[in-house]
């Protein structure tokens, strides 16, 4: 008997059956979501020779639950960290599958995660199914088998709530899931699945069809194994491909090579020949071959990162590690050598990726021969380009699915439609044209449709090309995202100079958004924060700070404060920190609410900014920290008083001792320049506070940010009480400097710092007292400021200190001097 469509479901607990590499670290993100996660795997049919030699049997627990447990304590030690904090990790329960499968009863959806095999898959589905209750969601975590085949003859409450849920590798930072349909999946749970991964995994998610490796992969793998046969066409090193591949063209760093390597060779040939087994009608098939390279690496057990060598191999040399790279005509690894591209220098200063494609391709398409780069980039993108467009309809109906799955899936700034458009789509319709290539339907249709562009954009709305109607359609985000590229399209922009802008959000909420390089902070973005706050006083009800670049701040403008140091001028050096500090001090004491939302990296002078806001609404993957002493300096932005003002917080109760103990943490934290792992993680560091708030999906920050600083407002928000001037701030003078000074002296004795490393965490010691003051008191807000500046530009004046500052600014790197 069928039953009615099901109502919704709600998503609590989940199962995940599995602890492989993907299963453990898929349940790791569930916990970081704070989501209580079982995380079941197979019993083991043998004895390690350790548990022989402690006396145990197979019945014992600890051998039952050996290989979950491997695989769970994989991921919490998994680099980049799987979980938030090592904390999160008791949100999973781990199990067996003969001994606690019942636990799926619990569960609001399963998610089964074990190898890349159909009888295996519908084994442990069909015992599932004995524990499942109806209306349970059961997800498949496969790169590639069919969907309708895993489940082929379960009943129809199981079929209803059946899907495929196709995580990317880390789940935790890899963007995307392609959600796959069954034959009979209800349209309430894939509404349900893609809302939960969307609000409460933070992920893109992207609605696939049921074809071999769905999107990313079909078109990913397309474009890898194009870039190993043109390697063997233009006679090309690895480095020279990986150099070609990478953020040249708006690629990962990890580019070709190192991405084979850190997914695993025997993976990418089992994805190939997968592809090629079940694409009868694909035009491209013959290239879905596993090439002979993969195959003797994968017979001598070059596997990439988990085999220790693949087209990569990193070896030890002394105390210092180096990396060798395979050189395929004698298969031994060799040095790597720095691969030199004329066109690809040329390009590096551009920072758009869309002008730099254009730059490199440009004169390409337009029939100048180019350098090798040139050609061998043409080539590639020209057939990843006309492949893509060849999967339409076949494994998506739309465009915008499969570049997103692109950017989502394999970290691309464009997909491949988006490359289209940044080289025009007329001028590569002529150049294939003259090459005696035939246009796939897509481009035909667009062409005789007399549209120039794949996409559109008209008064901040994005419309994308449908092949199937031959016209352009809205692009539909989903509700609650604030897109600020479009607001400024739509003329909301209230104000601009060349380091942020104003731009009004609707509801009485104005935005201040930074827009420099790096979004590095100088005098434009201090003036325009001024001016927000001016506009607030008159016009709004809230503001918020925010922007949608990768990183919110990586701190002040060193090279402007370099340049200044080593003029000597410091009347400017102080008045410029003296403005940022004023500027800060308005955002704390604004009369109406300030909620400033970070995301990626959020460093020095950036970190300070957000410590003033009444609210932080942080992105999940926020990376904060005060990382001043890293350049020999101190946080002077009012970060140093800021971090004061929260041990005072912190202290269990008013005496010294309490206060004492509770400086301790902010001391390190500030002396080793400690960056969150993660806005959790920023919450343990007592950069957020606990009202604070954290977003799990970047792309909906800067509305959350937006209700936060209306729900301020709901509240009759009122600021700060104390007056900057008023002494309200208790420190420790010179008991706090004596008990640091004990703590460096054995840093320093240790060899874990520097002398200069000890001399500037001496001076942040002093400032974190309140001065060499010779018993506890209050001071001011306006006082620890001034202790501040004066200690941050007498810092600027040293030697040791400018070459810290310059180091960084060449390298990117501290300098230990």
């Amino acid at each position: 008997m069928k039953h009615g469509p099901p109502n919704k479901p709600t998503i609590k607990t989940v199962a995940v059956l599995g602890a492989g590499t993907m299963g453990a670290r898929i349940a790791a993100h569930l916990a970081n979501a704070g989501m209580h996660c079982w995380l079941l795997d197979i019993v083991p049919s043998e004895l390690t020779p350790d548990e022989k030699a402690r006396g145990w049997t197979l019945a014992d627990p600890r051998v039952r639950n050996r290989i979950v447990r491997a695989g769970f304590e994989a991921a919490q030690k998994a680099r980049p960290a799987a979980f938030f904090t090592p904390a999160t990790a008791s949100r999973i329960t781990i199990g067996n599958f003969e001994d606690n499968l019942a636990w799926c009863a619990q569960a609001d959806w399963i998610i089964e995660a074990v190898a890349e095999n159909l009888a295996i898959k519908r084994g442990l589905l069909q015992k599932v199914a004995a524990h499942r209750r109806p209306g349970t969601i059961v997800t498949t975590n496969t790169s590639g088998l069919p969907i309708h085949q895993i489940a082929e003859g379960f009943d129809d409450d199981f079929q209803r709530h059946w899907a495929g849920t196709h995580f990317f590798n880390p789940p935790r930072y890899m963007k995307l899931v392609e959600l796959i349909p069954g034959p009979a999946t209800s349209s309430e749970v894939l509404e349900a699945l893609a809302d939960f991964c969307d609000r409460r995994l933070g992920k893109g998610v992207v609605r696939a069809k049921d074809t071999p490796n769905f999107i990313a992969n079909r078109i990913g793998t397309f474009s890898m194994l194009t870039s190993l046969s043109l390697m063997t066409r233009f006679g090309m090193s690895i480095e020279e491909v990986d150099a070609c591949t990478g953020p040249a063209i708006g690629w990962p760093k990890s580019a070709t090579f190192r991405t084979a390597d850190i997914v695993g060779l025997d993976v990418l040939a089992n994805v190939v020949r997968n592809i090629y087994e079940n694409t009868s009608k694909d035009e491209s098939r013959a290239l879905y071959r596993v090439p002979p390279l993969v195959e003797e690496m994968t017979r001598r057990g070059w596997l990439g990162e988990k085999s220790g060598r693949g087209f990569y191999q990193r070896v030890k040399k002394g105390g210092d590690s180096d990396i060798l790279v395979l050189d395929p005509g004698t298969m031994e690894y060799r040095p790597r050598q720095k691969a030199r591209f004329a066109s690809l220098e040329m390009a590096r200063t551009i920072d758009d990726s869309r002008a730099r494609l254009q730059a490199i391709l440009g004169p390409v398409i337009a029939g100048q021969p180019g350098d090798k780069a040139q050609q061998f980039l043409w080539t590639l993108i020209s057939e990843t380009s006309l492949y893509a467009a060849r999967r339409i309809p076949e494994i998506a109906d739309s465009i915008v699915d499969i570049d997103r799955a692109m950017r989502w899936g394999f970290g691309w700034d464009l997909g491949p439609f988006e490359m289209c458009d940044a080289l025009s789509v007329e001028a590569l319709a002529r150049r294939w044209t003259a090459d005696g290539r035939d246009l796939p339907p897509l481009f035909t249709r667009l062409l005789s449709s007399s549209r120039k562009s794949l996409y559109e954009s008209s008064a901040g709305e994005l419309s994308a090309f449908d092949p199937a109607a031959a016209t352009h359609t809205k692009v539909p985000e989903p509700p609650g995202i604030i897109i600020l590229k479009s607001l400024k399209e739509r003329s909301k922009e209230v104000a601009r100079n060349s380091g942020a802008s104003l731009i009004d959000l609707g509801d009485g909420v104005l935005c201040c958004e930074f827009h420099s390089k790096m979004n590095a902070i100088g005098d434009d973005i201090t003036a325009m924060m001024q001016t927000g706050l001016k506009r607030l006083n008159t016009d709004f009800d809230a503001l918020v700070i925010a922007n949608q670049a990768p990183n919110f701040s990586v701190g002040a403008n060193l090279m402007l404060l370099l340049v200044a140091a080593q003029e000597q001028e410091w009347d400017d050096l102080h008045d410029a920190v003296r403005r940022f500090q004023n500027a800060n001090m308005a955002l704390k004491h604004a009369a109406k609410p300030v909620v400033i939302a970070p995301q990626g990296m959020a460093l020095g002078g950036g970190c300070e900014i957000c410590l003033h806001g009444a609210r932080i609404q942080a992105a999940a993957e926020s990376y904060m920290g005060l990382v001043e002493t890293g350049v020999g300096l101190i946080p002077a932005g009012g970060g140093s008083k800021e971090m004061i003002i929260r041990a005072n917080e912190h202290a269990a109760g008013g005496e010294s001792l309490d206060l004492f103990h509770a400086f301790k943490p902010v001391f390190e934290t500030l002396a080793m320049a400690k960056v969150s792992a993660s806005a959790e993680d920023a919450r343990n560091l007592g950069l957020l506070r606990p009202a604070d708030f954290i977003s799990m999906n970047g792309d909906r920050l800067v509305a959350d940010a937006k209700a936060a600083a209306l729900a301020l407002v709901e509240e009759d928000y009122r600021p700060a009480l104390a007056s900057p001037t008023e002494p309200s701030i208790r420190v420790l003078g010179e008991e706090l400097i004596a008990g640091a000074k004990l703590a460096i002296h054995m840093m320093l004795r240790g060899e874990y710092i520097s002398e200069y490393d000890a001399h500037v965490a001496r001076k942040l010691a002093n400032v974190l007292a309140g001065g060499p003051l010779t018993e506890s008191q209050l001071v001011s807000e306006q006082y620890l400021l001034d202790l501040e500046r004066e200690t941050f530009v007498s810092l600027c004046g040293e030697r040791k200190t400018q070459e810290r500052v310059a180091h960084t600014l060449k390298t990117g790197k501290p300098l230990r001097n």
